[in-house]
């Protein structure tokens, strides 16, 4: 790990001088030159299709619990997906705001009303969960795979796993996916918080009958923590955000739902039809398993994008300097406090960012006040609200509208009158109405 001593932020910047504007919080877009195709780029993820398809499975025969242990999933039939919707009020607000007409359709993915936990921390954070019950139910003889999971729906079973626990470290979604699945399911659960974590994320978690454990320090230090009381614990088990393969397929199971989604609306993604996605980014094993998931789904045709915070540029800042999980911001004195808690990571996540440098089309940062007014926007324009950080995708169709030299070295640019943009909202559906109006009362636009 790199700190102060050992980085010279000036010889850095003489190297990388994007740096500069990272540490003087400027709002910054950088598209990867480096960027390849799947077949290339796939040995250094190190999973592939059958891992994805595997993790889908996995999650079907899961259903049947779900649908019992939540009975609001019934309409899904135990399966935790969410809608798109077109926001075509907000895409004539953001053209006419920026002054820069988005060419295509803008669509919001509602991964902010996903059941459970109202965040896309629902897809990965669930699916480690299930997948650790499932192994330690098997092992003990008390299912099979051709059982019906409904069963683990049953006393016997929270018993069973009342004898372990699971332990993770959160900003707040994550803590609160992972706390209330493993509840449900029988588990002791310890859920560290970091110092921005909501408190009525924490109120929920505790109401589950979670055990929160908070911390004035960031997320690294919640992490830190956690991992700390686990291995001191054989019974329980750590989830770890930053390096689990686990979650990051159970993100990747969206691509693959997608497409079945836009092939149910008509919509096309093709060589002249581009698919362009907007991810908020954290420590990033939510957006880097979506991502994958849309890769193996669509191959060349859909572009992603990771979007942070100008005070938490974390994966920005490891993919363009290489270093990876070798620097935090906070070793350039940039100092990880923002309102977008989600997104509130100083370290990125290094298997992430090596696994997934090779597929990412571009990454920008927006500051907390842009993603209030964005916030804003899209209540008056659409209706709907979400937390800050799920705004954070919202900024990105201009970004790649405006941005000639990447469109042109991509052969996109006569393509764009028939793009997609997906904007992925990746939490917001759960926040009490007080919290929201607050959010609510800083947007300016």
């Amino acid at each position: 790990m790199m700190n102060t001593d050992v980085i010279n932020t000036d010889t850095l910047i003489s190297q990388f001088p994007l740096i500069d504007d990272l540490v003087k919080l400027k709002e910054v877009t950088w598209f990867n030159p480096n960027i390849s195709d799947l077949e290339t780029a796939l040995p250094y993820v190190g999973l592939n299709a059958d891992d994805v398809a595997d993790a889908s499975a996995r999650l079907k025969r899961f259903a049947p619990f779900i649908v019992k242990a939540f009975p609001e999933t019934a309409v899904s039939g135990g399966i935790l997906e969410s809608e798109f919707i077109a926001i075509e009020a907000m895409q004539q607000a953001l053209s006419a705001h920026y002054s820069a007409p988005i060419a295509g359709k803008l669509l919001l993915k509602k991964d902010s009303h996903l059941p459970i936990s109202g965040s896309i921390k629902a897809r990965g954070g669930i699916y480690e969960v299930l997948a650790h019950a499932e192994k330690l139910a098997i092992q003990a003889g008390l299912l099979s795979l051709e059982d019906d999971y409904g069963k683990l729906y049953s006393d016997e079973f929270r018993a069973f796993f009342s004898q372990y626990s699971i332990a993770v470290g959160s900003t707040g979604n994550l803590g609160m996916s992972i706390g209330i699945m493993s509840a449900k399911l029988g588990f002791k659960v310890h859920v560290h918080m970091s110092a921005d974590a909501r408190q009525w994320k924490k109120d929920r978690l505790r109401s589950h009958g979670v055990t929160v454990h908070e911390y004035q320090q960031d997320y690294g230090i919640a992490v830190e923590e956690g991992r700390k009381a686990a291995e001191s614990d054989p019974s329980c088990f750590f989830i770890d955000d930053e390096n689990s393969r686990t979650l990051f397929l159970g993100y990747a199971v969206a691509g693959e739902r997608l497409k079945t989604q836009f092939m149910d609306a008509g919509i096309k993604v093709d060589a002249e039809h581009p698919l362009f996605v907007y991810l908020p980014c954290g420590v990033g094993g939510g957006p880097g398993g979506v991502a994958f998931g849309l890769k193996l789904a669509f191959g060349e045709h859909v572009h992603c994008l990771f979007a942070e915070p100008t005070h938490s540029p974390c994966m920005i800042l490891g993919v363009h300097t290489g270093l990876h999980d070798n620097i935090a911001v906070q070793d350039l004195g940039i100092d990880n406090i923002t309102a977008a808690d989600g997104l509130a990571v100083g370290r990125a996540s290094g298997f992430v960012g090596r696994a997934m440098e090779r597929l990412i089309d571009g990454y920008y940062t927006l500051s907390d006040q842009h993603m209030y007014d964005l916030l804003g926007l899209l209540d008056k324009t659409e209706g709907i609200r979400l937390e800050p950080s799920a705004l954070a995708g919202m900024a990105g169709p201009v970004r790649v509208s405006n941005d000639a030299e990447y469109l042109t070295r991509m052969q996109l640019g006569a393509c764009m009158p028939q793009a997609t943009h997906l904007v992925w909202a990746t939490g917001g559906g759960m926040v009490p109405a007080d919290e929201m109006a607050n959010y609510l009362a800083k947007g300016r636009l």
